[in-house]
């Protein structure tokens, strides 16, 4: 179990060329834990990736060695068009994560005519449909299952008898469920709760945290897919068909759904988790890549293929033992590299136990923070606390400090320069201006969050002594830090995380954050590494460029 997070601020492809730009998601909305784009959150959009673009008659891509390639999406499967993807012209999409630009030759824009009109039926619409689906422009639809699927249920726990029994009463006896005991110390009521419900259970003298469980159990699972279960969930009826039929397309390894909070109690610390569930994605479905609005999602429910498992396994199982908090991320982080795809479907939901006090809830968010480095360590690159891009990082700045002609000439700058870009695509420049506000926007949210959960004690001196040589000077300041403070728990507020009002949200979600990056320090100063906590600057710019027609992937074979 894991709360992995990042920011990535003022991405310049917010929106389709030519059209309005789509607000990117507030940091605080539905990133993991907090929201889409949200500082703390690897589910920040990818947009700091730069826009691709490439020229398509409906092929897919190149064979992996160590997963399943690129195999056209299968007969029967149909796609569901992004809605934030944008059809520039009769042979042009504009979207995905990363945004990318995706030009269509005859033969794409047949596939594509074919694709909108049902499920694939040639090779031609099923190769168009993986490269849809593998860039985010589209999502796949699969088809009914005609068979039941040959799963396991496989439930770590540690004592919490209650709410194993909550969770197995959920379940039900449609299939085999493996309970694994995590060292409880009144092993007997797990035992007792399992046998009630008919569960198997593997008992570990030892305590080792939920990926050590899972590895205990995995050994004693031989059918074709896993089902990991955190005993504090309470899964809806038809959640594991549901994710199963992704599975049925060869290339997926693992099918997520959306994890929401049982309705906690009436205090303040319950109403706050019910608002602001941390492993809550939000309700976007996505392909599950690091660096995009998706970047991981957690194993307390995930669907797996078990073939896939095995290959992805290091000295020490399939979850990496020394991963006490992080263990789900640098799983699927592992299967991603390994070129197997990972599908988040929000429609499917499974309720999640969350913390009813401060103490619990500060604790937990302690917790998940000290994955950071660790994670950082095995992932270079993936995990950055903060993603900036220049031009709209300038114009915060600017306007942060007080001077108005830099950021004026920041964000014209910006402008220019996107519209410039587009105009060498060949592409439209309608709708810059507003797309490079969102980047701003995005960007001061961003820094704010960034500044709240790293660098709080620096924030509260700018309130509390700004210096300054004259009184208006000092106020300005004072005005600038509380932007930063305020700014991104306001934000979520009004997006709609209204069950409280908005004086204890805005406390509780600066709490939330304060915790959480108290433990990225506590993890990095354990590491000896500012990797951790150090932003990043995003130079990638808007690539943009012809490619000629991909050939459709090469079969399967031998290899020397």
């Amino acid at each position: 179990m894991t709360h992995a997070e990042r920011a990535d601020t003022g991405a310049p492809d917010a929106g389709a060329p030519g059209d309005s730009a789509p607000d990117a998601g507030a940091p605080g909305d539905s990133a993991p834990g907090d929201g889409a784009g949200a500082p703390g959150g690897f589910g920040a959009p990818g947009g700091g990736a730069g826009v691709r673009s490439g020229r398509t008659g409906a092929a897919g891509g190149g064979a992996s060695s160590s997963g399943p390639g690129t195999p056209a999406l299968p007969a029967g499967f149909g796609v569901a068009i992004d809605p934030g993807t944008k059809q520039l012209d009769a042979g042009t999409l504009f979207g995905g994560a990363p945004a990318r630009v995706l030009r269509l030759s005859p033969a794409g824009r047949s596939a594509l005519a074919e694709l909108r009109a049902g499920p694939v039926r040639g090779a031609a619409a099923g190769r168009l449909a993986r490269k849809l689906t593998d860039a985010g422009l589209a999502h796949p639809r699969p088809p009914e299952p005609a068979v039941r699927p040959d799963v396991t249920v496989l439930i770590p726990v540690r004592d919490r008898a209650a709410l194993l029994d909550r969770c197995l009463a959920a379940l039900g006896r449609d299939y085999p469920v493996l309970v694994v005991d995590d060292g409880s110390q009144d092993p007997g009521a797990v035992a007792g709760i399992a046998a009630a419900h008919g569960a198997a259970l593997v008992r570990r003298p030892v305590n080792g945290g939920p990926g050590a469980a899972r590895n205990s159990g995995l050994p004693r699972v031989t059918t074709e897919l896993v089902a990991f279960l955190d005993s504090d969930c309470v899964p809806e009826p038809g959640w594991i068909e549901r994710l199963a039929a992704h599975l049925a397309d060869p290339a997926v390894a693992a099918a997520a759904p959306r994890l929401v909070a049982v309705p906690a109690g009436p205090g303040w610390a319950g109403r706050y988790t019910t608002a602001a569930c941390c492993l809550d994605l939000g309700s976007a479905e996505a392909r599950v890549v690091p660096g995009t609005r998706v970047a991981y999602v957690p194993t307390a429910a995930l669907v797996v293929r078990r073939a896939a498992l095995t290959p992805a396994a290091g000295t020490g199982g399939v979850f990496d033992p020394a991963l006490r908090w992080g263990e789900d991320v640098d799983l699927v982080w592992r299967l991603h590299d390994a070129g197997w795809r990972v599908r988040y479907d929000p429609a499917v939901r499974v309720s999640h136990h969350e913390p009813h006090g401060w103490p619990a809830l500060l604790a937990r968010r302690f917790r998940y923070g000290t994955s950071a480095a660790p994670l950082t360590m095995r992932h270079p690159g993936q995990v950055p606390p903060l993603a900036l891009h220049p031009w709209p990082a300038l114009t915060v700045a600017g306007l942060l400090a007080g001077r108005p002609a830099v950021a004026g000439l920041s964000f014209a700058g910006s402008v220019l320069a996107m519209r410039a870009t587009l105009h060498r695509a060949g592409l439209p420049a309608r709708g810059v201006l507003p797309a490079m506000l969102t980047a701003t926007r995005q960007t001061w949210l961003g820094m704010g969050r960034y500044a709240c959960q790293y660098a709080a004690p620096v924030l509260a001196a700018a309130l509390a002594a700004p210096g300054g040589t004259s009184r208006s000077r000092r106020w300005a300041r004072r005005a600038a830090a509380g932007s930063l403070l305020l700014g991104p728990p306001l934000t979520a507020w009004a997006a709609g995380r209204r069950s409280l009002d908005p004086v204890r949200y805005v406390l509780a979600h600066l709490a939330d954050d304060v915790a959480y990056g108290a433990g990225v320090w506590a993890g990095a100063l354990r590491a000896r590494s500012t990797a951790p906590v150090r932003p990043v600057i995003a130079w990638q710019p808007f690539r943009a460029g012809q490619a000629s027609d991909p050939q459709p992937p090469p079969r399967p074979g031998p290899r020397g």
